[in-house]
């Protein structure tokens, strides 16, 4: 546990929302920048309201020339829309962005379409006067009632840390895991078959296939650690499935061709 806030460093905070809705016609992406009433991995929880100065101060609405920015993977280099909506509800700090016209900003757009990104991600600055610590018998953990809210940005799938948490004794889950992941390389091959973008968002792609596939080796191999010479049939099934070698056919040929 903390014993201060720092309120000098920049403070990112990723949560694995899905977005809410995509409108083709108008570009329009909604989504969520955050939740609230969670317990993060370092010890904050950010409450309902937490976001309301800033957005009064330099949200869309504002006359401020430094709004609230919606960007890449907190690349301020790469700004991807433009905040149409920024509002908290009882959920978390839920937006509304146009995308841009730039590459990067049409390469998210259809990553958005794809399902390839959900994730988003904010920055801000801890405010001393927005914190207090709780303490009781279970939990200790801040309270962030108030921060100064820099930007918003949509991050990709990778910074997801749901499969690492599951619970790798039991073979249940790790087939569930498995399935989950196994229809998510399907998708993303494709999208590399079919889709369209620039050379960037394919390599984008690429890069997530094989970080798919990562996980799930990794997801056996941790299953197998825990449960030394127990054989799981879900588990020798998934090491032999066809579309986890398929990748390879698919990949090689497209590495050849776009050196």
């Amino acid at each position: 546990m903390k014993e201060k806030i720092n309120i000098s460093v920049l403070q990112k905070k990723t949560m694995g929302l899905d977005v809410k809705d995509i409108d083709p016609k108008t570009r329009k992406v909604s989504g969520y920048f955050s939740s609230f009433n969670n317990i993060d991995g370092d010890g904050d929880m950010i409450l309902k309201g937490a976001f309301a100065q800033s957005i009064q101060a330099r949200g869309p609405l504002s006359a401020s020339n430094r709004k609230i920015a919606h960007l890449w993977n907190h690349n301020w280099e790469e700004p991807i829309g433009k905040i149409l909506e920024l509002v908290e509800d009882d959920f978390g700090l839920r937006f509304v962005s146009q995308m841009g016209r730039s590459a990067k900003g049409q390469d998210t757009f259809l990553n958005y379409q794809d399902g390839i990104v959900r994730e988003h991600s904010v920055s801000f600055f801890y405010i001393n006067e927005g914190t207090r610590l709780v303490q009781d018998k279970i939990n200790s953990y801040f309270e962030l009632f108030n921060v100064d809210l820099i930007e918003g940005s949509t991050v990709t799938f990778g910074a997801n840390s749901e499969t690492p948490m599951i619970d790798v004794t039991k073979s249940e889950n790790v087939e569930g895991v498995l399935l989950n992941l196994s229809q998510e390389m399907d998708r993303y091959v494709s999208i590399l078959r079919n889709g369209t973008g620039t050379d960037e968002r394919f390599y984008e792609i690429e890069m997530g296939l094989k970080t798919l596939e990562s996980k799930f080796f990794d997801v056996i191999k941790s299953y197998q650690a825990k449960n030394v010479g127990v054989k799981s049939q879900a588990v020798e099934e998934a090491k032999k499935e066809k579309k986890v070698k398929s990748l390879k056919n698919i990949l090689i040929p497209y590495l050849i061709t776009n050196p």
